[in-house]
């Protein structure tokens, strides 16, 4: 694994995602290694080489403290291609210290993230005027999660977080996506009730989008396990029809359960 330590020379971008003004990016590249993620098509960088060559914005702070002082108040989106909380930030803490600078102007900041390590932030976090955090979780089945997202937080660790931030006054979600093929229709009655009872009221919904190069990445990491690799594959044969089900029964669920159901995109 290579890290560098690079300067930047802007921190936030005009997000088009729903309900973001901003983006924020920490870091280029990610840690996690997940092996469906959409950032090295985004950020055109090699797929063999994600997760392995990162790069720590190690001036964000104070770029970002800059615009801050000209930029109009709106929603900032931490992150959008890449992991915010990745093991990184244990040691860096870009994202902390770009918390710090939000928070001096009381933009609202939306963040997404797979680690556990957010809680360490809960302090800051709980001052904002506006805040959200929202965990992605795709599966319940941490054998399937250590295959396709090795570098995370266990879903249990994440569930134990959404509660620690839900204890704590903030604002929590979950987005349910890329929802893994091997998830049954059965599955979701107990998927939405472990949200509810860890404090999440509202869950984003989103399919497994296969951009250039992403399914043979998948498939390779599946090799591994050739059970999981036949369902998933069965699965991907007829995708929508797959997750039409899926969608049916999430709706149907929320409603039952007074969680609001949002589809991604």
């Amino acid at each position: 694994m290579s890290v560098q330590e690079i300067e930047c020379k802007t921190a936030l971008s005009a997000s088009t995602l729903p309900g973001l003004t901003y983006s924020l990016n920490p870091y280029r590249g990610c840690q996690h290694n997940c092996a469906y993620c959409y950032a090295p098509n985004v950020l055109r960088m090699p797929r063999e080489h994600w997760g392995e060559d990162l790069k720590v914005k190690k001036n964000i702070p104070v770029v970002l403290a800059h615009e801050l002082k000209k930029k109009k108040p709106g929603v900032v989106g931490i992150s959008t291609v890449t992991d915010p909380y990745q093991p990184l930030e244990q040691k860096f803490k870009m994202t902390r210290f770009c918390l710090e600078q939000l928070l001096q102007y009381d933009f609202p900041v939306h963040i997404q993230t797979k680690s556990a390590l957010v809680i360490r932030d809960i302090d800051i976090l709980v001052r904002f005027s506006a805040s959200q955090v929202m965990f992605s979780i795709g599966t319940l089945h941490d054998n399937e999660r250590r295959l396709l997202e090795p570098q995370t937080s266990s879903i249990q660790e994440r569930i134990t977080a959404l509660q620690d931030c839900a204890r704590a006054g903030l604002k929590t979600a979950v987005f349910f996506g890329p929802i893994y093929p091997t998830t049954s229709v059965n599955e979701i009655p107990e998927f939405l009730d472990i949200m509810k009872d860890a404090g999440v009221k509202e869950i984003w919904v989103d399919i497994l989008r296969l951009k250039p190069g992403m399914l043979e990445n998948i498939q390779k990491t599946l090799i591994k396990d050739r059970q999981i690799h036949q369902l998933f594959s069965k699965q991907m044969q007829k995708p929508m029809e797959y997750y039409t089900s899926i969608r049916e029964e999430i709706q149907k669920g929320g409603k039952e359960r007074n969680l609001r159901i949002i589809d991604a995109f």
